[in-house]
């Protein structure tokens, strides 16, 4: 499965769009984060714990924010919409902190699960979008599509 495939995950420019039929289905809770502050992992998490509001017990690792991502409880909503801004400049110089974060996000995508509408249309309740300067797209979408790799047994 390659990850233009996997419907949880879209990779857009900066200038980019995505059909916005992709964010209506009930109540759904966006959250912004911004790949410029996520210098080191530190960074990371202090991104996601402020943009997902994340509870107090919150362990600052990797694990417990795959498990803050494959719950969400005390963000009631039908759809969860995480856009990453700027990811192409998440973690510079830390390739394996990198794939970390597209493997976190990956498995909590796959975790959540999508489902087909009458339309034909996959949706999903977690939605991650992340965008990055339009040189670096197919670079991006080569490291998610590896991670995805990594992440899924064969």
């Amino acid at each position: 499965m390659t990850v233009h495939t996997v419907p949880w995950v879209h990779v857009v420019s900066e200038q980019g769009a995505l059909p916005v039929d992709l964010l209506l289905n009930g109540r759904t809770h966006v959250a912004r984060l911004d790949g410029r502050e996520m210098c080191d992992t530190d960074g990371v998490f202090q991104q996601f714990y402020d943009g997902l509001r994340l509870p107090d017990c919150f362990g600052w690792n990797w694990n417990a924010l795959y498990d803050c991502l494959r719950d969400l409880a005390w963000l009631p909503a039908d759809q969860y919409v995480l856009i990453v801004e700027a990811v192409d400049e998440a973690l510079p110089g830390d390739a394996a902190g990198r794939r970390q974060l597209f493997g976190t996000l990956l498995r909590a995508g796959r975790r959540w699960s999508s489902v087909k509408r009458p339309e034909g249309i996959d949706l999903c309740r977690l939605l991650v979008v992340v965008s990055c300067d339009p040189a670096s797209v197919p670079d991006v979408r080569e490291q998610l599509r590896s991670c995805w790799e990594e992440t899924v047994p064969s």
